[in-house]
Order: C-alpha cells, then structure tokens, then sequence
C-alpha cells in the first residue's frame, strides 16, 4: 500500500488489546494490504447496509480478492431500527451459515448502525470473533468506531443491550465521506464538536474557523483530516484511560443524555438523526449548565450559533412531529447508561472546553429546566 494514503495513525494503548486507527484517503480500495497481515486464514464476512453496499462494497471485495482474501458479505436494512434484537439475531444466524470460526474476523462496513450491531455480533459471536471497523460515516469514524463500545437499542432506551469488545483495526477514509448527504455529515460534526466542547477550547476555537470547510467536503481534506485525527486522539485518551467507562470516559457523552432521551421519543427514527440529538443535547447541557449556576450565562449561545453554521438542530422545536411531555423524557432518561441508584447523572460545563460529570442530579431540577425549555 503506498503510505502516503495514510494521513494518520492513531493508536488506542489497551495493553493486548491495542489497535491502530488509520486515517487517509482511498483506505477501502488498498484495505487488502493491510487487513491480509491481521487474519488467521484469508476469509472474511463484511457486515454492511443496503446504502453502504451499492456505493463500497465492490471496491472492498476485490481490493481483499487483490489480496488473496475470500468473502462473504451480509447486507442488512439502513437506519437506527437495524440495531435491534431482530436484525442481532438474524446477523448472528448469518454469521454462523457463512461459516466464521472462533479465529477468523468479521469487517463492520458501515455508520454507526452496522458497527455498533456487527461488534455486539462479534462479541458473542462463538463466545468471541475478532472485528474490523471499516466506517463509512464521519460520525462513526470520529466516535463509535472507536473504543470498543457494542450494543443495541433496546425500547426503553438507546444502546441499553451490548459489550465492550475492541476491533482489531480501524480503517477510516475519508474519501467515502464525500458520498454522504449533507444531513448525515453535519450529524456526524455534531460528535466532532463535542470534541472540542467537552476538553479542548483551543480545538473548538480552530473548528469554529473550519467548521463551513469540514462540512462542504470536496477533494480537499486536509481541515477534515485533522477534525477526525484530533477527535480520534482525544478519544483514544479517554478510553485508554477508563476503558469500560467507569469514571472519566463518561465525560464523552456530553449532551447525550438529554439527545437519547429525545431518540428513544422519536422511535428512532429519521425524525431525529444520532448526531441531532447529540447536538440538541449538547446545548441543552450547556443551558442546563447554566441554569444551575455553574457555567456563565451566554455560554450556550455560543454553542447555538458553532452549530447552527453546521447545519444542526439546536432544540427540540425544529423536531418534526409531537414530543412527549417532559415527566416522559425524564422518565427516558432514568434509562440513562450513567444512572447511579436510580439517579440521574449529567455531563454539565463550567464553560467551553472544560466539563465535568454530575450526579445524584435531582429531577425536580431537571423538570423544571425542561418547563422553560421546552416552551
């Protein structure tokens, strides 16, 4: 593979379990070169969805077969509905007729969707497959493809059923991310922002000059490259750090708690996108942080306005369609991952790059914030 396609290479230090994210430019077309070294026999399954299939999947298939590596592919539906109890089953049934064995490797080729649902699969999979994450979407190559974080949705809430299971590699390219339509690469900018919201106000600073840039696209990739090497980094950080998120890497769902909680209302569904409610959610913290004293007032209009020039919602009016009151949102948020005891934790700012997590967060506050904001 000629190395100048590499623009980065991010490590994420887990002792046995390190991986490397590569980060450059026409990955999936010389993907066989650096995927042959990793397996135990030169066979694969890719995991992808009917969008991701018809723009990469042959590009992937023959520069493996340009490799001498055998594959089977798996094509599911698109969208948030896939990560679900149905389609893991169905995926593992697949997995298991393709013939995967304890030592071979499953490559996730998608969005968030297909990498979270592909490395739960793999995870128990045979009580443990190895996995590839080849991610197709900005959001997925800045966050979920990284870290180890499995799982599906369950009704009662977002990413409640999963495991920790890291893949083995990461390959992000950036290409692909020119044939994503303009909502879905502001969704995913949403996570890329949080970067600089939750840690880095020198990085926030160098996005709010860069924001239009990363969100046009184009042939030029150099302003993209570094917004995806600086998250992938700060992540990396985090996870090496508190891998399975028992203190500080709970700090990387700033605004998730308000945005999932407004995902499991809308069903999932197209009304309201990952990266959406990740960036309501996101000022609703800051708002949030306000309201209760310990960020200075005017601190969320500036997260308002970075986002709008994304192209992103910045509160729950511009969702389509009827919400449910705020005892119901609260009631989802109860669902929260980061509940302790049955009370609800939040990641709250005390300004623009410097966060800090909070519990035992009463709800007869968290009500009476969402009374002001939802009206």
């Amino acid at each position: 593979m000629n190395s100048a396609n590499i623009m980065h290479n991010v490590p994420v230090r887990l002792a046995e379990r390190s991986y490397d994210i590569s980060i450059g430019q026409n990955l999936i077309a010389n993907a066989g070169s650096l995927i042959a070294p990793m397996l135990k026999r030169p066979s694969v399954v890719i995991v992808t969805d009917e969008n991701v299939a018809k723009a990469h999947l042959e590009n992937l298939k023959n520069s493996l077969a340009n490799s001498g590596i055998e594959t089977k592919s798996i094509i599911l539906p698109a969208g948030e509905t896939t990560k679900s109890y149905k389609y893991l089953a169905e995926l593992c049934d697949g997995l298991l007729a393709a013939g995967v064995e304890r030592r071979d490797a499953v490559i996730a080729l998608g969005g968030g969707v297909i990498g979270d649902l592909t490395g739960f699969a793999a995870s128990i999979l045979r009580r443990g497959v190895s996995f590839i994450q080849i991610p197709t979407s900005l959001l997925a190559q800045v966050d979920s493809s990284v870290g180890g974080k499995t799982g599906i949705n369950s009704p009662l809430g977002k990413n409640l059923i999963g495991a920790f299971h890291q893949p083995i590699a990461v390959l992000a390219d950036l290409d692909v991310l020119n044939t994503l339509p303009k909502r879905q690469r502001a969704a995913g900018y949403a996570e890329v922002a949080k970067y600089g919201l939750l840690g880095d106000a020198d990085f926030f600073e160098w996005l709010d000059a860069n924001v239009e840039t990363i969100i046009k696209g184009g042939n030029d990739v150099s302003a993209l490259a570094h917004a995806v090497q600086t998250s992938c980094a700060m992540k990396a950080r985090i996870v090496a750090e508190d891998e399975t998120e028992t203190g500080v890497r709970a700090l990387l769902n700033l605004g998730h708690t308000f945005g999932h909680a407004l995902e499991a209302a809308t069903g999932y569904s197209d009304r309201l996108l990952h990266g959406e409610g990740v960036s309501i959610g996101m000022v609703q913290a800051f708002k949030f942080s306000e309201h209760l004293g310990h960020c200075a007032k005017g601190t969320n209009e500036r997260v308002i306005e970075h986002l709008k020039r994304a192209g992103l919602p910045t509160h729950s009016s511009e969702i389509s369609g009827i919400l449910p009151p705020k005892e119901k949102l609260v009631e989802l948020m109860r669902q929260d991952k980061k509940a302790v005891g049955g009370k609800l934790t939040f990641i709250l700012a005390k300004s623009i790059g410097e966060t800090f997590i909070a519990k035992g967060v009463a709800e007869s506050d968290v009500l009476a914030f969402l009374e002001r904001d939802l009206n």
